[in-house]
């Protein structure tokens, strides 16, 4: 029974406490004034009975009516039904006025201008606490007293109040059975409540009460009081919110979000609230509920914990700045979720199917809505039936979520009360839901866990959903699918919801008095609420509290019984599981192999074990495996040998590699006894268990699993002991149910603990007390085996290494736990570090400690949940640590005796190839290659799995290689070969690895920036401590302290990584004169005393003349020389001057020749009207360290001026002229960006007014003259003017400019705009060729420049634009001319500035890409490319996330914009960052685009050296090379150029003589360090270290090339890798690409891999590998050969195995003249003849025909000419005519036709008339003084000759020796013309007539001819 009402109270308008008309509320009374024990007095009711504040109101409002709801401490929830009314009173502010004294009147008079009213309305509550919820009968008894009151009714209020408070009901039907105690009140006060006549039988859930005031109610108490109570709420809710947004809601209440109810209604906040919590049965809403909330506690919204709280819309703009409240707007019908919440929904297709069933229960029409013939009935239910419709929803969706949760129930202890634990990893495994993220967060909530410890008692009462969960889920099952029959079930489960709240409906005797309607508008004042005499209220309570002592105890008789349990999980889960199709063979594999193991047949379960190892990644073929293991441990066949030991563990290592940390399906939980009973003997009295080689997987530092673990076993063991106290002492319950049950072994653990809760009371003291202490004992024995067991798992096997913290195991303890423990283990490492020496201290003592905080965390936790006694926890914790160090005792006897045993037969290393210099660091360590991201090496998109691969890793001086075999049996024969130069390296990182086989440890991860990625794991052999040493080694090689550590200089050098020089240096003039420069370059500020005398290096053309000519040339300079900079002589001896004529060429002197920029010309013979000059003001890197010495500067700028420009430049990289327009003599300059104060002063506006010209306006008038000068330089502006004024400006460019210009312009104002960033239409049509295609534009103004600065480029476009100071706008013709310079500048730098007044240059400002961006872009690019793990995203998503392609399309952009302005006849100035990254880049570009020098191998090259090198591209900062550049990170800008290059290549494939080979061969060794070319920052910081021109004098040395020109110069001698057969230039052709993003292609350089050999960029290696093969191939001749290869992709070199048909045909020509024994001929002599006899068959014919040409095999789009080489159609059949019959020269016979390449062969077939016993080639001695020639000899046995050709393809015999004649053969002697060869290759031939010379090849040849001419002769 309980109260129907705690307290009454009444609560009034405190007039004492008014705050700026903020007022509040007072309590008046209540009643009882005493607190009941059992339900203290709630504190601060009087907020929550005017939640919006307590105010006056000038008008009388209606009564109001809501239920509020407090919790108290002990999560007990008040229901305070506030009752308020208005009561009048005098205006406490007009009153105050009148009685307060002058000051106060003051005060009063200053307000006087607000009208107070005289009368206003405050607030009175009447409130009813209780801890019941029966809204209606509430708002019925306090709308009784208030009638009471208002009406003057006869009745007493405190008889009213009295009778309400003493009410007494029972809390649910059936609790209620002795009728007395009902009708008890009667006989306090009569008349209060009795039963009416015939109703008895009804008293259980029917209560009649009357509260004495001829009123009468009945209150109905639900039945199931564990069943919530809704009314119409959820239907309501429904209604105001929709099926969609209460889902979310209803998700975000489950998984503990923040939710917030706005309404204008407090009743409805409250429903609302009530609603949301009556849908999350059978779960219990466990945190903050407060449907409604006082606007003066909204600072509680604040709070980090989840709610549920209800505030009025009035408060609603204070609720916005909330950023993780779900906020759901009743009013208005919206749920509004920020971004930064997450709402996990429910699993499909139960969200689907709960959506659909919510669906037909709110909107029955729904279906029938588009039928012909509705029918009629498809109303909604009524709203109160409808809300238990929705409720039977939400309970049939728990159903089938919870669906078997008592199997996962552990019952850890039964007496004197149930503990109980649910294994949660069970049941998401058997619901294969492990990835479910809402299930996951609802397990994990608090509601859960109330669940459990709610429902999981096997003997309680039962209610509808235990019922439901049990015994109606195979119903659920079959009718998932079919919406009506859910329908049906759901109305079904309604009716029981609706018979639960209303167990009567028809009862209706509802007789309540409301208030008169005069009463309820009164006209009259009404009088106040009187104040109640205290003293009869409390009588009345006393009363019954008497009567209430008095009766006999109410004796609650619950219905206990068992809970059913329902089906178990693994039935209802099956089909949804993932089923292996051929599941059943598999685990027939692993049954096999398995037995084979056992029967000792090893080679039978080595061929499958494989298969098997494949088969263990599936969950059905793992528990087989452990259920097979557990059959021969019963068996008792636990002790191995070796082999089988061996297997064993791997197939364990495999099985457990797959389980997550969680073991959902009890793999590792299976395993856990096994491994700690299979073991081999190790020697006497040692024994190995199993676990000591399956320790690296996570699963055993998982705390949650050992508890899952624990748990399990305990209530076996509990289980265990009921049972066998049940057989034993024949202790039985009933035998009836002990018949019904049979065997006693099937009862589970819930069936036993259910029977002995019921017996429970039935058991003496002492026999309570044994069993009690029988089940502690054994949880007790549990927590000492389990103890145990964890230390065999978590000490590893070498206890002085610390595994298992390294790996992140006990390490993250925390986060995997689920918030149980308290802090986490790595504490333990920290202190396992001594603190002094900062090293490991690397005693076993560390894993100890750490292992057995680790166990005692454990036992803390487990044994405080089964209610252990502390004196047994204090012995656990006294025997842990004994535990452990006995187990570190034994392992170390094992680990010693393990170390003995033969090792594993592992694969034998392979050794690498070197590079001649190169040398290894360290020895081979053995590792895996493990898969990374990439599929194609995995097996996974077919082909064969070459990845996993075991072999070794190589540290080189110069490379890291891992060379091995693939660990897949199939492919076990292949190599695997990965490798990067260690100056690439980028990134390196430790990982943990677990890898099928063995136990490895731990592992790296390199990644390099020639875009390989090697992810090893190192073997167990392998110690740590190497493994670190191999780490500091590769710190060392790949940050050197000194760009002399680089493998560049070191090579050959035997391995020391700083090499001191110390040996006398070849080349020392050079090092002085690097010296000299150096020093002097740092004196020349200071020196001012000059010589006159002027030196120069020789020109081109007298180079090599003597060294008196030196003296006379000179170098172009100009003719006012500034006698304050050192000439050259002052510093350079004449033993030097050959080096300075090095620094000319390195000045690329020849390029700025060709180019007509500069001359080197004697000073006498040069013209004066040359515009430019070749400068040698920075000949001693005085004026700028990054430029070349020998600058192209205007004729008319002495060297002075230059000086003080520079000043106004970043890093004083002025502006200088690099390229000149062949056709348009307009030129291209390249400078750094001003500093921020140039550009002011640079751009400043003409009419400033400055009083006194200062040093920056000097300067910038300087740089006008600069550019002026410039300007001035360009034939278009010379010819108009003169006088270089500006009169002729207009007529000048009407006249220059030819048609294609002007057709030309619209599309410089187009890509103007595009490189400025304005908005623009993609141009429409397209068309191919060397021109631009067409241009679609829309409407005049589609051309305007309005995205940066309207002045910017508007001649460009050909629009007007107001003069930049405001003064008028100037003739339109004189506007639409282009500026004769334009100066491409960074947007950031040229804000503010003003254009060019006489608009002769203009400033093209653009957007250029930071440093930065480049390299976090490469970084993005690199992980798409080569990532460490396969990932969600495509490849092509991270590659364009990356922005790789739009950095390309932005320089490319820029540079088509410049090559465009110089082709139209403008001079561009690139003047961006610091003018050596984004500025070399365009410049280089704009070069490569508008000159077809550049395109060629020699231009390619000078522009390299020229733009890259002698400009300062800083290759070692951008690189990272040494030790002081790692911090800045690799930037790859030189990559960046080489790929736009590569994207040009692809749209222009004809016009390059370099294939795309060369690009990607440049891209490898820019970053290799093999060559010095791309060593260091500047030709100034090469020439300081000496090495800018050692390369020349070095040459001699075979082993080293020194600069990567000169090695692919001899490359491309021997073999045509670089070379591109399409090179069919056009001449003088401009390319200009397309650049959108559409256009670009990802470089295959980033992507491809070859496996089978390292990159094959480093030929040398090729060379020697392939000769390694033949070697090894060549005993097994006897087996038969196929002709046939396989190609995979990513192992073989497709070009090496698949070339193209011009390198195939080129490699068989040169095989065949091998085979001939013929001196092979070039290879480019061979082309170029072909392409020769190509042209001249060509012209006969009329048409070249495309589909002959070579161009069929290419994949061009387009095809702009026939290509030399042909294929024809003959009568043999197509084949590849190379004109190989026109190579013997004059002497050939020409064949007539083409002949097919048939013929190649024929001449060479022996006929009857020609027989070759011997053939080679012999010098032969002519006649006197003529030197000796090299013959073709033949000697032929047949005809009894030696004959002679002069080739070997030639077919005339030149002459021959009868044999007959011949008298001796003798060896002779070399003589003055005889060729340099050793002494024994000459021998004679003396016949009857002369003595013959030869000279063989060598001594061997000469031996052979001999024996062979003696055989023949001895055979005659």
């Amino acid at each position: 029974m309980a109260r129907l009402a705690d307290y009454f109270v009444v609560i009034g308008y405190d007039l004492d406490k008014r705050v700026e008309g903020e007022g509040q509320g007072c309590i008046l009374q209540r009643f009882p004034e005493k607190d009941w024990e059992d339900s203290p007095f709630p504190q601060g009711i009087e907020l929550f009975c005017q939640p919006s504040g307590w105010q006056v109101v000038p008008e009388q409002q209606p009564a109001s009516f809501f239920v509020a709801v407090l919790t108290d401490i002990n999560s007990d929830r008040h229901y305070c039904a506030c009752f308020t009314f208005w009561e009048c009173l005098d205006n406490p502010q007009v009153t105050g006025c009148r009685k307060a004294d002058g000051s106060r009147a003051d005060e009063a008079d200053e307000e006087a201008d607000v009208v107070q009213p005289a009368r206003v309305f405050a607030p009175k509550s009447l409130v009813l606490v209780s801890q019941l919820d029966y809204t209606e009968v509430f708002r019925n008894c306090l709308g009784l007293i208030y009638t009471v009151h208002v009406d003057d009714l006869s009745v007493p209020l405190e008889t009213v109040i009295g009778n309400l408070l003493t009410c007494v009901i029972p809390l649910a039907g059936g609790s209620q059975t002795d009728e007395s105690a009902v009708c008890s009140l009667d006989r306090v006060v009569p008349g209060v409540a009795c039963l009416q006549p015939g109703q008895e039988e009804k008293a259980k859930s029917l209560r009649t009460i009357t509260l004495g005031a001829g009123d009468r109610q009945v209150i109905q108490t639900p039945i199931s009081d564990s069943l919530p109570v809704s009314g119409c709420s959820v239907a309501q809710l429904f209604r105001q919110l929709g099926i969609v947004n209460v889902l979310y809601l209803f998700c975000a209440a489950l998984t503990e979000h923040k939710i917030l109810f706005l309404s204008s209604s407090y009743q409805r906040l409250t429903d609302a609230c009530r609603g949301l919590l009556a849908i999350m049965f059978p779960l219990k809403y466990s945190f903050t509920y407060v449907p409604i909330l006082p606007g003066k506690l909204l600072e509680v919204l604040s709070t980090p914990t989840p709610f549920i709280i209800g505030v009025n819309s009035f408060f609603r703009s204070e609720t916005q700045e909330l950023l993780d409240v779900i906020i759901a707007d009743l009013d208005g019908g919206t749920v509004t979720i920020p971004e930064c919440v997450h709402i996990s929904l429910l699993p499909e297709p139960l969200l689907q199917q709960t959506q659909t069933a919510l669906s037909m229960v709110l909107d029955p029409e729904l279906e029938v809505a588009d039928q012909a013939f509705p029918p009629q009935s498809t109303q909604p239910s009524a709203l109160k039936i409808q809300d238990k419709e929705i409720r039977a929803v939400f309970l049939w969706l728990f159903a089938r979520l919870f669906q078997g949760y008592r199997w996962c129930l552990h019952i850890i202890r039964i007496h004197p009360e149930p503990v109980i634990r649910f294994h949660k990893a069970a049941f998401l495994g058997q619901r294969a839901l492990m990835e479910d993220d809402f299930l996951m967060k609802v397990l994990d909530g608090m509601a859960f866990a109330a669940f459990v410890s709610e429902r999981g008692p096997p003997y309680r009462t039962t209610d509808l959903f235990d019922d439901l969960v049990a015994n109606q889920v195979e119903r659920i099952r079959q009718e998932e699918s079919c919406p009506h029959k859910v329908l049906n079930h759901v109305k079904e489960l309604a009716e029981q919801l609706f018979k639960n709240e209303n167990p009567y409906p028809a009862v209706a005797m509802h007789k309540v008095q409301r208030p008169s309607d005069s009463s309820l508008n009164p006209t009259q004042n009404q009088k106040p609420f009187p104040v109640l005499d205290e003293v009869s209220v409390q009588l009345f309570i006393d009363h019954a509290a008497a009567k209430l002592k008095t009766a006999p105890p109410v004796v609650k008789a619950e219905v206990k019984s068992m809970v059913p349990s329902g089906p178990p999980l693994g039935d209802t889960v099956d089909r949804n599981g993932c089923v292996m199709a051929n599941s059943a063979r598999r685990l027939e594999v692993v049954r096999n192999c398995i037995s084979y193991i056992f029967e000792n047949k090893m080679l039978e379960a080595k061929k499958l074990m494989p298969a098997v190892l494949r088969a263990l990644k599936g969950r059905g073929a793992r528990l087989c495996f452990t259920q097979e293991l557990n059959q021969h441990v019963l068996q008792n066949r636990a002790v191995l040998d070796d082999q089988q030991f061996d297997y064993i563990v791997r197939m364990m290592n495999c099985t457990l590699q797959d389980c997550s940390h969680m073991d959902e399906h009890g793999v590792a939980a299976a395993l856990l006894p096994l491994v700690t009973a299979f073991c081999r003997k190790l020697g006497a009295g040692i024994t190995q268990f199993a676990y000591s080689c399956v320790q690296e997987h996570t699963v055993w530092t998982n705390m949650q699993f050992w508890e899952a673990m624990f748990y399990s076993d305990v209530q076996n063991h509990i289980r265990a002991l009921y049972l066998e106290t049940e057989d034993g002492e024949q202790h039985s319950i009933s035998q009836q149910q002990q018949d019904g049950s049979g065997s006693r072994k099937d009862i589970s653990a819930l069936e036993l603990a259910s029977e002995q809760s019921r017996l429970w009371p039935t058991f003496g003291k002492e026999m309570q007390a044994e069993l009690v202490q029988k089940e502690e004992s054994t949880v007790f024995s549990q927590a000492i085996h389990y103890a145990n067991r964890m230390s065999y798992l978590l000490l590893p096997l070498d206890t002085s290494k610390n595994r298992l913290l390294k790996s992140s195991g006990l390490g993250d303890v925390e986060s995997v736990s689920n918030s149980y423990v308290t802090n986490s283990i790595a504490g333990s490492m920290a202190e396992s570090y001594d603190t002094e020496s900062g090293f490991e201290d690397a005693e076993s003592s560390d894993v100890a400690n750490s292992v057995v905080r680790f166990i005692n965390r454990f036992v803390d936790k487990v044994c405080n949940e089964s209610g252990v006694t502390n004196e047994h926890l204090k012995a656990l914790h006294i025997m842990i640590p004994d535990i452990v160090q006995m187990h570190i005792e034994t392992l170390d006897a094992v680990h010693r005796e393990s170390k003995r045993l033969p090792p594993i037969q592992k694969p034998k290393l392979l050794r690498p190839t070197l590079l001649p210099g190169e040398e290894l660091m360290m020895d081979g360590m053995r590792v895996h290659l493990v898969p990374d991201g990439r599929d194609e090496a995995t097996g996974l998109m077919g082909g064969p799995a070459l990845l996993p691969a075991e072999g070794a890793i190589f540290l080189t001086t110069y490379r890291l290689i891992f060379k091995g075999t693939p660990t897949d049996p199939l492919v076990g024969e292949q190599v695997v070969t990965r490798s990067f130069p260690i100056a690439s390296l980028t990134k390196e990182k430790k990982i943990s690895v677990t890898a099928i086989d063995q136990y490895v440890q731990e592992g790296l991860q390199l990644r390099s920036c020639t875009f390989q990625l090697i992810k090893i794991a190192f073997d167990e052999e392998v110690e740590s401590d190497l493994v670190e040493v191999f780490r500091k080694h590769l710190h060392k090689l790949r940050y050197p302290q000194h760009v002399h550590g680089t493998f560049a200089f070191t090579v050959g050098q035997c391995g020391k990584l700083v090499v001191e020089h110390k040996t006398k240096d070849k080349n020392q003039s050079l090092k002085t004169l690097s010296r000299n420069l150096v020093k002097t370059a740092k004196r020349t500020i200071v020196r001012q005393n000059v010589s006159r005398k002027k030196y120069s290096p020789p020109t081109w053309e007298n180079r090599s003349s003597l060294q008196s000519e030196l003296d006379e040339d000179e170098i172009s300079v100009s003719e006012e020389v500034d006698h304050s900079v050192l000439t050259l002589s002052s510093t350079i001896r004449s033993s030097d001057r050959q080096t300075m004529s090095n620094v000319v060429e390195r000045a690329c002197c020849r390029d700025y020749q060709r180019l007509g920029l500069g001359t080197l010309s004697n000073s006498l013979t040069r013209s004066k009207s040359e515009p430019f000059r070749i400068s040698t003001v920075n000949r001693m890197y005085s004026i700028c360290r990054s430029y070349p010495g020998l600058l192209i500067v205007p004729q008319t700028i002495p060297d002075s001026t230059i000086q003080r420009i520079s000043r106004c430049y970043r890093q004083n990289r002025f502006p200088v002229v690099c390229w000149r327009n062949s056709r348009t003599k307009a030129v291209l300059l390249r400078s750094a960006g001003l500093h921020a104060k140039g550009v002011v002063g640079f751009f400043k506006s003409p009419n400033t007014p400055t009083a006194v010209p200062s040093q920056a306006d000097s300067t910038s008038l300087e740089q006008e003259k600069y550019l002026q000068a410039i300007i001035g330089s360009m034939p278009s502006y010379s010819e108009s003017s003169g006088r270089n004024t500006l009169s002729g400006f207009s007529s000048a460019h009407m006249s220059t400019s030819d048609s294609a210009d002007k057709l030309r312009q619209p599309k410089i104002g187009m890509l103007m705009k595009q490189v400025m960033g304005v908005k623009e239409e993609v141009p429409g049509t397209f068309s191919r060729g060397g021109r631009w295609g067409s241009i679609r534009l829309t409407g005049s103004g589609a051309l305007r420049l309005s995205a940066y600065n309207p002045d910017v480029g508007p001649r460009l476009a050909g629009f007007e634009s107001p003069q930049p100071n405001g003064g008028p706008s100037e003739p339109l013709f004189l506007r639409q001319q282009k500026a004769f310079l334009y100066i491409i500048g960074d947007k950031s730098q040229l804000k503010g500035g003003k254009q060019d007044a006489f608009q002769q240059w203009e400033v093209v400002p653009i957007e250029v890409c930071d440093v930065r961006q480049v390299k976090n872009s490469f970084k993005k690019l690199i992980k798409a490319c080569m990532p460490s793990s396969v990932t969600a995203d495509g490849f092509l998503r991270c590659v364009e996330e990356s922005e790789w392609m739009s950095l390309l399309h932005r320089v490319l952009q820029v540079s088509v914009l410049v090559v465009e302005l110089l082709d139209t006849g403008s001079s561009a100035m690139v003047s961006l960052e610091d003018g050596w990254d984004v500025t070399t880049q365009v410049v280089s570009l704009v070069q490569l685009l508008s000159d077809p020098y550049y395109r060629t191998f020699d231009g390619f090259r000078l522009l390299v050296e020229k733009e890259w090198l002698s400009f300062g591209h800083r290759f070692s900062h951008r690189g990272a090379q040494t030790l002081a550049s790692q911090s800045s990170g690799f930037t790859p800008v030189f990559l960046q150029f080489l790929d736009c290059v590569h994207q040009i290549h692809l749209q222009f494939p004809m016009e390059f003589e370099f294939s795309q080979y060369y690009l990607k061969f440049l891209a490898y060794h820019y970053v290799s360090n093999r060559f010095r070319t791309f060593l260091l920052d500047s030709d100034y910081e090469r020439i300081e270290l000496g090495v800018l021109f050692e390369e020349k004098g070095e040459r001699k040395s075979p082993l080293v090339c020194k600069s990567v020109w000169d090695y692919i110069d001899r490359l491309n001698k021997k073999a045509p890798v670089f070379y591109n057969y399409m090179f069919s230039p056009e001449d003088e052709e401009v390319l200009r690409p397309y650049t959108f993003i559409s256009n670009l292609k990802l470089w295959d350089f980033y992507t491809e891999e070859t496996l089978s050999e390292a990159p094959s960029y480093d030929w040398e290696l090729r060379g020697r590998q392939e000769r390694a093969e033949e070697v090894a191939d060549k005993p097994d001749t006897s087996a038969p050969v196929t002709q046939r290869r396989i190609v995979w992709p990513c192992y073989d070199n497709l070009s090496k195995v698949m070339p193209d048909a011009i390198s195939k045909l080129l490699q068989d020509l040169q095989s065949l003249e091998a085979e001939l024994g013929q001196t092979a001929e070039r290879w480019k002599d061979t082309w170029d003849k072909i392409k020769m006899t190509q042209r001249t068959d060509a012209k006969p014919e009329s048409k070249p025909s495309f589909s002959s040409s070579l161009l069929m095999a290419s994949n061009l789009s387009h095809q702009r000419r026939s290509q030399g080489v042909c294929l024809q159609e003959s009568a043999v059949g197509p084949s590849l005519n190379l004109g190989l019959d026109c190579e013997g020269g004059a002497t050939s016979t020409p064949v007539p036709g083409r002949t097919s390449t048939s013929t190649l062969y024929s001449q060479f077939q022996s006929t009857e008339s020609e027989n070759r016993s011997f053939e080679g080639i012999l010098y032969k001695r002519g006649s006197i003084l003529k030197p000796w020639r090299p013959r073709w000899f033949v000697l032929d046995k047949t005809k009894h000759q030696l004959r002679y050709y002069n080739t070997r393809q030639d077919k005339e015999c030149r002459g021959f020796i009868d044999l007959a004649e011949v008298e001796a053969v003798t060896s002779g002697s070399p003589m003055v013309t005889s060729p340099k060869i050793t002494e024994k290759a000459y021998f004679d031939l003396k016949t009857t007539k002369r003595v013959f010379c030869f000279c063989a090849q060598d001594a061997a040849s000469a031996q052979q001819w001999m024996d062979s001419i003696q055989s023949c002769l001895s055979d005659a």
